[in-house]
């Protein structure tokens, strides 16, 4: 994966973990955004450049911005995640543009 210089319309991600069933369809349709950890539920990791191991970010709410490159596998992990526990939302207003709460 290479590091993009800007996020899909400035766009993060995270997921609700009270809500995840622990599936792990999103980490199979972006790996490079979603990983299950060892609890069995999902979180979210910030780009990397190539090579490197990115860490996962398992504080409650923690958001990572969306690569342009994987805006769509993002989005069709939002669609068919079970636990529908996948937000997505631009950075500058807050609004929910992908998820259980999008207009």
């Amino acid at each position: 994966m290479t590091v993009p210089n800007e996020a899909a319309d400035e766009l993060e991600v995270w997921i609700d973990q009270d809500l995840c069933t622990g599936d792990g369809i999103c980490a199979q349709y972006a790996p490079d955004v979603f990983e299950l950890d060892i609890d069995g539920l999902a979180y979210v990791k910030p780009p990397v450049a190539p090579g490197e191991e990115a860490d996962l970010l398992t504080a409650p709410g923690a958001t990572a911005p969306v690569p342009l490159p994987l805006l769509r596998d993002v989005t069709d992990s939002v669609k068919d995640c079970p636990g529908q526990c996948i937000h997505v939302r631009r950075v500058a207003d807050g609004t929910e543009v992908y998820g259980p709460e999008a207009a």
